[in-house]
């Protein structure tokens, strides 16, 4: 099995992940960062294509598609915002349960290098989180996670770390973690809303803002702890298909907030995780998304736009999307139930593999998301989750 890029030096690219496929072993991103070199394009086409090909299953047997869960967190505090905070009596309650029920849990490049699964088997692999660099990381999660011997990925947005900015944690304390397992990661430099133009911004004059705000954040995470994984956590979870498009330009991996386990539907810069903070978390809840399965989806599309990439961020006259699935069977079409922001469950019609998601109103301004599942047996759920962020109709996005 062989994957040719339609770049030059289309030979060295297959030899790359020809070895990849031979070797059978754990590739990611991460481990050519020190051969990229400016112009050097051979190796960022052909890590991209690896990375990929791991998880849109090109390197899996049939249907033997991992469990493969990322878990995200932000403060693990009972004193912190309730919308973005786990208690750490819930969290610890999370990692028992894990341990429990026998999850292995790996780090986050190892869990994207090693998305294959052997002889059939479905593992239950998971890698958990965490967003900003919040210091009740360090004080209240990474200690748990430490006597477990558990590793784990922090996703820092440098100004507040290199401005010593109250609640965050300091670099020494992400040092510490990092040398007992933790991944380091780019959540940016100031957590700003990429995916908004500024007043007069050109298209042009976006891209180069916010390449120079990435590469900055990875430049800081390096000097200060000799990592340098290119994985993005999405600020607030937010992208469009033009952010995308910039991050593989540069080796990136994104990762948003939309929900559910990776499946062979995502683009490698439009990843899921299960947010957890709030109204979500209970240890039932945490138990059914933990499980879960990605959703058998062969197409994902626009009622309108049949034939062309989704891209999340909705024009202003654009409210309510018609979200098209079409899935492997007709039983599984007729099992699905969806679920909008601030609609609850919504209607769906299936017409052979087709499921035509239809709203009863228009989504709310902002971030929203939908969520369609199925039952896999087992007590267990098939997942899929799109999210959308819009404007309102006078082209302002809400307050936060």
């Amino acid at each position: 099995m062989l994957i040719r890029a339609n770049y030059g030096k289309r030979e060295s690219i297959s030899v790359v992940i020809m070895m990849a496929y031979k070797l059978n072993t754990v590739i990611f991103v991460g481990v050519f960062v020190e051969k990229w070199k400016k112009g050097k394009e051979m190796w960022r086409t052909a890590i991209n294509l690896i990375l990929k090909w791991s998880i849109c299953g090109c390197l899996l047997m049939g249907n033997s598609l991992q469990a493969a869960v990322v878990l995200q967190y932000h403060h693990v505090s009972d004193e912190t915002p309730a919308s973005t905070s786990t208690s750490p009596t819930l969290f610890r309650e999370h990692m028992a349960y894990l341990a429990q029920e026998g999850y292995e849990v790996v780090a986050l490049p190892e869990l994207l290098a090693s998305y294959v699964s052997t002889e059939g088997q479905r593992l239950k692999q998971v890698a958990i989180t965490f967003d900003d660099g919040y210091e009740s990381v360090y004080t209240k999660a990474y200690p748990e996670l430490r006597k477990r011997g558990w590793p784990f990925t922090v996703f820092v947005n440098t100004k507040p770390l290199d401005e010593h900015w109250k609640g965050f944690a300091s670099w020494k304390q992400l040092r510490e973690m990092a040398a007992n397992g933790a991944t380091i990661a780019n959540h940016t430099t100031s957590h700003d809303h990429l995916i908004r133009r500024l007043d007069g911004e050109t298209e042009h004059k976006w891209r180069q803002r916010v390449k120079e705000d990435l590469v900055l954040a990875e430049k800081r995470i390096k000097q200060e702890t000799g990592q340098s994984h290119r994985i993005l956590a999405y600020p607030f979870g937010e992208y469009d298909l033009s952010l995308m498009k910039l991050l593989e330009s540069l080796g990136f991996v994104g990762f948003g907030q939309h929900s559910g386990p990776l499946g062979s539907i995502h683009s490698p810069q439009a990843l899921p995780r299960f947010p957890f903070g709030g109204h979500y978390g209970g240890i039932s809840d945490f138990a059914q998304k933990v499980s879960s399965l990605p959703m058998p989806v062969e197409s994902v599309s626009l009622k309108a736009a049949p034939d062309t990439d989704i891209d999340p961020l909705l024009p202003i006259t654009d409210s309510r999307p018609s979200l098209v699935l079409t899935v492997e069977s007709e039983a599984l079409a007729k099992g699905i139930n969806c679920f909008a922001s601030g609609q609850g469950r919504v209607q769906t019609q299936v017409d052979n593999h087709q499921v035509d998601v239809v709203l009863t109103g228009a989504l709310p301004a902002g971030r929203s998301r939908i969520n369609c599942t199925a039952a896999a047996g087992k007590g267990r759920f098939y997942w899929f989750s799109q999210p959308f962020f819009r404007p309102n109709e006078q082209g302002e996005w809400p307050p936060e």
